[in-house]
């Protein structure tokens, strides 16, 4: 198959669920396709995401060895929201390595916080950082914080993606990991360094 050609002509879900077929866990396929993801045209990059993000969805394993390179290529200047959506759904489903942990906490923290993201990567950036912190509990704090901030300004989707992962983490309620105090000096404190 040649695969540019393929995606050249991407159009539909049943093309996208064509190829993800035809890659499958064959890692030299994915390889292929994250060549063109990563140093295709914007065209051919926008649309190698969409493959790149259900392939990784069904088969995280494919995405271990291009983490590093996925994450700088959603830092991009004036990259697609595709790219952006499509990787922070693969963070969603792999372990991230400690190395990599600290940038894509950064990213996660300015997706959220920044009303001009899409709702997409705002969301999938909930769950990869709320991944994160299961590991991480200091970074719960700071994402109930920040969540908080955000809800009255929010899109349902937003909302609905933030009460999904604190009731599953159980920080809405009596076992909420900070209080008030606890809350306004880390917003304090979150605001502080952005400046």
């Amino acid at each position: 198959m040649e695969l540019e050609s393929e995606i050249k002509i991407l159009r539909s879900k049943y093309q996208v669920e064509k190829l993800i077929r035809w890659i499958g866990t064959d890692s030299k396929r994915f390889a292929q396709l994250m060549k063109l993801f990563l140093h295709g045209d914007q065209d051919i990059s926008r649309r190698s995401a969409w493959i790149v993000g259900h392939c990784c969805e069904r088969h995280p394993e494919l995405a271990k060895p291009w983490l590093k390179a996925m994450i700088i290529k959603m830092q991009e200047p004036d990259i697609h929201n595709a790219i952006q959506r499509n990787v922070m759904r693969v963070l969603q489903y792999v372990e991230i390595p400690r190395s990599l942990k600290g940038t894509v906490a950064n990213i996660c923290f300015n997706f959220i916080s920044d009303a001009k993201t899409a709702i997409a990567p705002q969301a999938f950036a909930m769950t990869v950082l709320a991944n994160i912190a299961e590991k991480e509990p200091d970074l719960l704090k700071e994402l109930r914080v920040l969540v908080h901030q955000m809800f009255p300004y929010s899109t349902p989707a937003f909302r609905a993606r933030a009460k999904k992962i604190f009731k599953d983490l159980d920080l809405w309620g009596k076992n909420s990991v900070i209080n008030k105090n606890e809350e306004d000096e880390l917003l304090h404190e979150w605001l502080m360094k952005k400046d």
